[in-house]
């Protein structure tokens, strides 16, 4: 089932044919679709060392191009100072036969992608996502700030998105909570001067073995921003002890934390509604994130845990 009404289509027979076409030094490679819960890229692993990017969405090609070349460069620019392996740009890709975007081309990391669950109760994992966010914060912003919309700016610049999700999400979710929630997370002051962040810092983008972080992936929108947007891992991947531990290990201070959940709590009301039917792990990590929140009572201020209905 396609996740996007637009969603293009791709297949190994068809990046096989652009892999020969455009980097004839991969054609003999083997070309494997990586299955995955991703909702932005279709990825393929070409041979053991790289992996194929495909925009899985239409848009202008020529503004897809300059978008993949500034991605490209944020990737290089967190590999520089993240103190976990990080995929890095390889090249780039043109359109061609049964593909009409711009699509790209990285080294493979290999691990295994987290979960909402999986490590939520150890402190070796906790400790690793606080070695990470300290130090992408204390990479230098160059005087940046940012510079999107959506994640990471004004929180009130959300407020038309999570009317939608309100309303999308009316039979699935208690709303009535949720916008009582929202209402209080949306006129959080800010928390401080933006700082360097991943920006999704979701379980599908880091990779694990064992109890460590091994990997963190999708790096191209390393970039200023709210510095309590990377903490949304800390409700997405982990107990309320592990939490406290990653908020003591960083030194985060009440609006700050609260921020981070808020900022959990917008992606997290987008996955559940949208992604029901096309992507049910994605549909599923929003809620369990939500109920995260939603048990917390410094942060939900006592709102009771949504209802998994289905």
């Amino acid at each position: 089932m396609k996740m996007h009404p637009d969603q293009l289509h791709v297949d190994e027979e068809i990046v096989r044919h652009l892999i020969a076409e455009q980097f004839p030094r991969w054609h003999a490679e083997s070309v494997r679709h990586v299955a995955g819960a991703g909702t932005v890229n279709a990825i393929f692993r070409i041979g053991e060392d790289v992996a194929a990017r495909f925009p899985l969405t239409p848009g202008d090609p020529e503004e897809l191009a300059e978008s993949l070349g500034k991605e490209a460069a944020a990737m290089d620019e967190l590999a520089a100072v993240c103190p976990i392996p990080t995929p890095v740009h390889v090249a780039h890709g043109r359109p061609g036969q049964g593909y009409p975007m711009p699509w790209s081309v990285q080294t493979w990391l290999p691990g295994r992608v987290g979960t909402p669950d999986g490590l939520a109760h150890s402190a070796d994992f906790a400790g690793d996502l606080i070695t990470l966010i300290r130090a992408l914060r204390e990479a230098d912003t160059g005087g940046g700030q940012f510079a999107g919309a959506g994640r990471g700016g004004d929180l009130r610049d959300s407020d038309e998105w999570m009317e939608t999700c309100f309303r999308e999400s009316t039979r699935l979710l208690p709303v009535d909570e949720l916008r009582a929630l929202w209402e209080r997370f949306r006129v959080l002051p800010s928390s401080g001067p933006d700082r360097m962040t991943h920006g999704d810092l979701i379980p599908g983008n880091l990779l694990v073995d064992g109890e460590r972080l091994t990997g963190v992936l999708d790096g191209g929108g390393f970039s200023p921003a709210d510095p309590a947007l990377d903490l949304v891992s800390a409700w997405h991947l982990l107990d309320r002890d592990m939490r406290s531990v990653l908020r003591e290990g960083l030194d985060i201070g009440s609006i700050e934390w609260s921020r981070g959940a808020a900022w959990a709590f917008q992606q997290s009301m987008g996955l559940v509604w949208y992604y029901r039917d096309s992507n049910p792990e994605m549909s599923m990590l929003g809620r369990s994130t939500l109920s995260r929140i939603l048990s917390d009572p410094e942060v939900s201020s006592g709102a009771r845990r949504p209802t998994h209905s289905s």
